[in-house]
């Protein structure tokens, strides 16, 4: 299941103010369980996804990582109204598609959810990452040619 697809369902989940929402994929086995914390309506759902067998998620309330899934951004001062924008992936950051090329994005750009925002190579695959949202870019976190890692911010959004 691609991390795109994680995305919009807890978009769809946030949207439609659902506390919990679960897809299941019978032919491969792949279950999502996804649960809003009881604290605030504002939690951001939890994600889990399993590979067979059956589980939930649950949360007492407190805000803990779900194994697997990317730990707060740490040492990154987030401006209110902004949200980080996370890697999907490991690999290694490009900011444009060839180093003559101009930057696909740079602070202060008008984004929309098809803006591809930069390029992570990872194993010889150019992966183009699109922004899933409409905003307005605040900062870049990452350097060009530097390698990422799996839920590294990599820039700030102000979203609209």
């Amino acid at each position: 299941m691609e991390i795109q697809l994680i995305r919009k369902l807890v978009r769809l989940m946030s949207g439609a103010d659902l506390s919990e929402l679960e897809v299941e994929d019978r032919e491969s086995g792949l279950r999502v369980h996804l649960k809003r914390g009881g604290e605030a309506p504002t939690t951001a759902p939890l994600v889990s996804v399993m590979q067979g067998g059956t589980g939930a998620v649950s949360d007492s309330g407190s805000a803990k990582p779900v194994a697997g899934a990317p730990a707060e951004p740490d040492g990154i001062d987030i401006p209110p109204g902004t949200s980080p924008f996370l890697s999907p992936m490991v690999g290694t950051f490009y900011r444009s598609p060839s180093p003559e090329a101009a930057w696909f994005v740079e602070a202060g750009s008008k984004i929309g959810p098809d803006t591809v925002l930069c390029i992570i190579e990872a194993m010889k695959v150019m992966n183009e990452i699109k922004a899933e949202t409409k905003g307005e870019i605040v900062e870049i976190l990452v350097e060009n040619g530097e390698p990422v890692e799996y839920g590294q911010p990599l820039f700030l959004i102000k979203t609209a």
